[in-house]
């Protein structure tokens, strides 16, 4: 039993260290799975939710020292029973989520490592086991060092915790282990490579068949039977291939940017994912960063997923004129874990990104920007539906028209005029005379 408990004892409390370390580096981003949680789709504890980052911190903190009081032995039957405690919880937790297929992933080694629900329970029951031996034999737990090296340790390990906690608050995470990591590029993380695997849906038919019914099983092609069709269900067997970054775009309100600002090179985008929740200590620095972006030659952007009042009202209070443009707040959320936070983009490649506390430290050498190409207007005129030219329509008496038509962007009418004529123009103007 003692064998046991002391192989027990590295194993709980090396993987508790880990485990608490990597979701400590990036506690922000544990808040957000806890607030997935607490949704109501899952727990149904939405006044929880305000207080999933306090929540985050203290577990993960918790889940360090528990980890390191084990190895060094402080306070065994607290250190146990909190063990023990916290694992059933947690066993609660990935069960419930696997079996009613609520949390896709448990956090539970943040973006180190992706678990599926059923992984995490597993994790969780073989963790519950070895627990549990040290239950049976905490007598076996004895003190690596006197008391009051213990108790100094023990100490140490919740300070320092605790610090390293606040410092990547208030910083950005040590180790970045996300897909946007310092150096990753964008486009290729949404590529899909050609050999990838791809999803298999299973699909069960059920049709009416002389008086029966009767279910049939493809893989997506409808079957040949004769008889009435009844419904259908579709069962995922395999999700496929995944690319790191599915859910990125840059969007106005009426088109998808996304290739056009991942090749631009010199790019400094501004992330904000919710703007009425801004930090005011990092909003005011924008309108400094907007002037030293511009002023070496670099493109600045912002993205965001509020809607365009939150736009007007931030531009207007800090004194920054750069546009806003759409993206999937969860994205933005993984993007960069500060708000507002800052990337430098460099033809999609992330070339720097900062927390706005350090954005002191945002290198922007002058470089030389090649100027905007002249965008020339090629117009369309004309009169009761016949071409016309510029010279004629001025000259027409403005007595005599009845209406004028302008089509400044693309529309069935300017396309239709391009495709009958093999034309490029970009703006279209009709007048209708009276009669």
């Amino acid at each position: 039993m003692k064998f046991l408990v002391g192989i027990s004892r590295v194993f709980v409390g090396v993987l508790f260290i880990i485990s608490g370390f990597i979701k400590l580096n990036d506690p922000l981003g544990f808040s957000y799975k806890l607030a997935e949680y607490f949704g109501q789709d899952v727990l149904n504890l939405p006044f929880l939710e305000p207080y999933s980052l306090m929540i985050s911190v203290l577990v993960v903190v918790f889940e360090v020292v528990l980890g390191v009081f084990l190895l060094i032995g402080y306070k065994p039957k607290f250190t146990v029973w909190s063990l023990l405690l916290m694992i059933v919880f947690f066993s609660f937790l990935t069960f419930y989520s696997a079996y009613f297929d609520k949390v896709k992933d448990c956090g539970c080694f943040g973006d180190a490592l992706k678990l599926t629900p059923w992984e995490s329970f597993t994790k969780d029951i073989v963790l519950l086991f070895f627990i549990l031996i040290l239950f049976l034999g905490v007598k076996y737990i004895k003190p690596l060092f006197g008391n009051l090296a213990t108790t100094a340790l023990a100490l140490l390990s919740f300070i320092v915790s605790l610090w390293f906690g606040y410092h990547v608050l208030m910083h950005l995470p040590a180790i970045d282990f996300r897909a946007y990591h310092i150096g990753a590029n964008i486009q290729e993380g949404m590529s899909v490579p050609e050999d990838a695997e791809k999803p298999v849906t299973e699909y069960a038919w059920k049709f009416k068949v002389d008086g029966e019914e009767k279910i049939i099983t493809t893989n997506g092609s409808y079957p040949t039977v004769e008889g009435e069709f009844i419904s259908v269900n579709t069962k995922e067997i395999s999700a496929g291939y995944t690319p790191p970054i599915y859910d990125f775009s840059i969007e106005s309100e009426d088109e998808n940017l996304t290739d056009y600002f991942l090749n631009e090179d010199n790019l400094v985008i501004v992330i904000s994912y919710n703007l009425d929740v801004i930090e005011q200590g990092g909003a005011l620095k924008l309108e400094a960063l907007q002037d030293e972006a511009r002023k070496n030659g670099y493109k600045i952007i912002g993205l965001t997923a509020s809607g365009a009042e939150s736009k007007q009202r931030i531009k207007e209070a800090y004194n920054i004129d750069f546009d806003f443009y759409l993206c999937d707040e969860k994205a933005l959320k993984t993007v960069v874990r500060s708000n507002p936070g800052i990337i430098e983009l460099d033809k999609g490649t992330i070339k720097q990104k900062v927390h706005w506390n350090d954005l002191d430290n945002l290198q922007l050498p002058k470089v030389e920007r090649a100027p905007e190409p002249l965008k020339i207007e090629n117009i369309a005129y004309f009169v009761d539906g016949a071409m016309s030219t510029k010279t004629e329509v001025e000259a027409i008496d403005t007595e005599t028209i009845e209406s004028v038509s302008v089509f400044k962007e693309q529309n069935k009418e300017l396309d239709s005029v391009n495709t009958a004529n093999s034309s490029n123009f970009t703006s279209l103007v009709k007048v209708v005379l009276k009669k």
